[in-house]
């Protein structure tokens, strides 16, 4: 009797189991993706660069889409990091008042073009990723080292957004509506 209790609940796990699929959404023949360096228009040294490296990086850990030359791939990744700024998050107070915690954002617009079709996919859309950073003295080395913070939070957006688009049908994805940039976001 005491058996019976168990096999029931498992096998109605089992069954509740069997419709979920562990493959990817992405066609296999579109499984290839480039990602030429991005453009860098912001105050943060080598940004672009960056930002496209991690990118890169997380196409790679995420595991779907394959890395491949421009003229090879599928789809391309194509951005332009737009702006950055760092704004004071806390301040140090001894003899003289001092900024310690900064707060870094970064914006970059991107999109995705359908190599085979030459459609886009997804048409300049905003990102927007931001950390914190102490400093005591050499702010721009401490800016320099959170911007690969930024990048990371970036492009696990951007790859999220290539790997989970609407697959099943064939038409260029729509921008999502964006808040307008103000000028006042940034201390640049």
């Amino acid at each position: 009797m005491s058996m019976i209790r168990w096999i029931a609940p498992a096998l109605a796990l089992v069954a509740g189991c069997r419709a979920y699929t562990w493959t990817s959404p992405v066609p296999a023949e579109m499984r290839t993706v480039a990602v030429p360096t991005f453009r860098n228009e912001s105050s943060v040294t080598e940004m672009g660069s960056v930002l496209t490296r991690q990118i890169l990086r997380e196409f790679q850990r995420e595991g779907t889409m394959k890395i491949a030359a421009v003229g090879d791939s599928a789809y391309e990744v194509q951005g332009v990091v737009t702006s950055s700024g760092s704004t004071s998050a806390a301040y140090e107070t001894r003899k003289i008042v001092r900024n310690h915690e900064f707060r870094l954002k970064v914006r970059a617009r991107v999109s995705v073009i359908d190599k085979t079709t030459g459609a886009v996919v997804i048409g300049d859309r905003l990102y927007e990723a931001d950390t914190t950073y102490l400093t005591s003295a050499d702010r721009l080395t401490a800016e320099r080292d959170a911007s690969g913070r930024v990048a990371e939070a970036l492009a696990r957006q951007i790859v999220d957004d290539v790997v989970s688009r609407n697959w099943g049908t064939d038409d260029a994805d729509e921008n999502r509506a964006e808040k307008p940039l103000e000028d006042n976001d940034y201390d640049e």
